[in-house]
């Protein structure tokens, strides 16, 4: 037995890895990739079989944000081209949803740009997820940015089943990446929607000039705050954005990313997210021997690509989308 699939039957065991088995995961060579991703593929089947989820975002509010994030073409200091708009109405929303389940999507994302809700919002959030939940057998997931504790009971309680909110990156490097909050301001929400019965999803940004010791203190990070569903998301460099013209991945070391989520979180949903198209390549579906999860369609001001497309890769891999509500909602 090769070492990778030893340590896939270690996790599965109970044993967690140390920082340096986490580490050498990401240098781990090219040649070792296969194996490296077997492995990961045993832990995956174990806990999901080849089944695949399936998430769409509606973008309901774009732009107009005060946060100074260097990845966004949302944020204050992006001069980027991107359509701005105030928050959709209900009917919008509504009609998301029911595209999303003619495309067999088990999750809706329901996002909006900002640094918290204002009420207003959350009224409006409020009123079209108590409407989804009538019409469709959806999962639905809330990404509003920082919350209050009001404002997360009221979402529990119209039946928002997930709340996303990515740390991004780790605690040491996220000073480089924005000011206008903390990393603790980031947990401390998650923290919160946890304690308001809401199924934490919270995720990541590769490719921002973070070192790989970076990454795996997220892989960690993540593991301590528990998140049910982790997006891993690949960075696609925006023109107007400080981090614009960065280029730091190949399609190896994603794969590599990717399973090393699964062997430190092995029995959670690891979502490949944005970048996907344009940092897989043509590697898109090796991805999935190691994330269970992905998005449809497009993203928040970045284009994915073309749904039957995905489709199509889901056939030709022989999995099986997992259509059906994850209510995940205590």
């Amino acid at each position: 037995m090769g070492k990778w699939k030893q340590l896939a039957m270690d996790v599965l065991n109970g044993r967690e890895l140390t920082n340096e088995e986490a580490l050498d995961i990401l240098l781990a060579p090219d040649l070792e990739l296969l194996e490296l991703l077997n492995g990961a593929y045993t832990i995956r089947n174990h806990y999901f079989g080849n089944k695949v989820k399936l998430n769409k975002i509606i973008n309901t509010k774009s732009g107009l944000c005060p946060e100074n994030c260097g990845y966004c073409s949302q944020s204050s200091i992006s001069s980027a081209s991107i359509e701005k708009y105030t928050m959709m109405d209900k009917e919008t929303i509504l009609k998301g949803a029911k595209n999303a389940y003619q495309l067999k999507v088990g999750t809706y994302c329901i996002v909006a740009s900002g640094r918290g809700p204002s009420n207003r919002d959350i009224d409006t959030v409020v009123e079209a997820v108590k409407e989804i939940k009538e019409q469709f057998p959806l999962t639905v997931c809330a990404c509003l940015g920082l919350l209050k504790p009001e404002q997360a009971s009221r979402l529990k309680e119209a039946g928002v089943d997930r709340y996303n909110h990515n740390i991004n990156t780790s605690e040491k490097h996220h000073e480089y990446i924005t000011t206008s909050h903390t990393f603790h301001d980031r947990v401390n929400t998650v923290e919160m929607v946890k304690e308001a019965g809401i199924s934490p999803c919270s995720g990541v940004i590769i490719g921002m000039k973070e070192s790989k010791q970076d990454i795996v203190d997220m892989a960690f990070s993540l593991k301590a705050l528990g998140a049910d569903s982790i997006p891993v998301n690949f960075l696609h460099a925006i023109e107007g954005t400080p981090l614009a013209g960065t280029d730091e991945l190949n399609p190896r070391y994603c794969l590599k990313v990717i399973a090393l989520m699964r062997y430190i979180n092995p029995a959670k949903e690891i979502r490949i997210s944005g970048g996907r198209e344009v940092n897989l390549r043509s590697l898109q579906p090796l991805g999935l021997y190691a994330a269970n999860s992905i998005f449809l369609g497009d993203y928040l001001t970045t284009s994915g690509q073309e749904t039957m497309a995905d489709h199509k890769m889901l056939e030709d891999l022989g999995f099986e989308i997992d259509f059906r509500s994850e209510i995940v909602t205590k």
